[in-house]
């Protein structure tokens, strides 16, 4: 799959990441992210990548159903090994699939949209990023790492410095 390597490199930077932090830093609230955890936003990225592939044989995505497991917020070492379990677990073919939400928090109807395997991929790649900028902001209140320049960086703002750097 061509985005098995861009997968591959934000879960390697979300892996190096949690063996750097300690495991209260990884559970501290975080006041300038209301209140949540690094591993809140580690556990809400990894479920997406899961629900997708949980839904992937029977052709329904439904992101909204996923565990919110507290293990995985609450200990480093278990969301590494799943995070590493994902990435060995995205070489399937892509596929046409349903993708399934509510967005009427007032009733129980549920809306369907035509998407496919590789698509959702792309919407997760994109979501993890986004909840690396997160992360990112949380460790700058709660811990003292360094992290990598590009760590919570869309590709193609990586792009753009380089290409405004010249």
């Amino acid at each position: 799959m061509l985005l098995q390597k861009p997968v591959q490199h934000i879960f390697d930077q979300l892996s190096e990441v949690l063996q750097q932090l300690t495991c209260e830093a990884y559970k501290q609230p975080s006041s300038v992210l209301n209140g949540a955890t690094i591993g809140q936003h580690v556990r809400h990225t990894i479920e997406l990548f899961q629900c997708l592939l949980n839904g992937y044989d029977h052709g329904t995505v439904n992101y909204e159903s996923r565990n919110r497991d507290i293990a995985i917020e609450t200990n480093r070492q278990l969301a590494h090994y799943l995070l590493t379990e994902i990435a060995g677990k995205l070489h399937v073919p892509n596929k046409e699939l349903q993708l399934l939400s509510f967005y009427n928090e007032e009733q129980d109807e549920v809306i369907t949209v035509a998407t496919n395997f590789h698509r959702e991929v792309v919407y997760n790649l994109e979501h993890a990023i986004h909840h690396m900028a997160l992360i990112r902001i949380g460790i700058q209140e709660v811990c003292a790492i360094t992290l990598k320049e590009d760590f919570g960086v869309a590709p193609a703002t990586i792009q753009y410095r380089k290409a405004c750097a010249q």
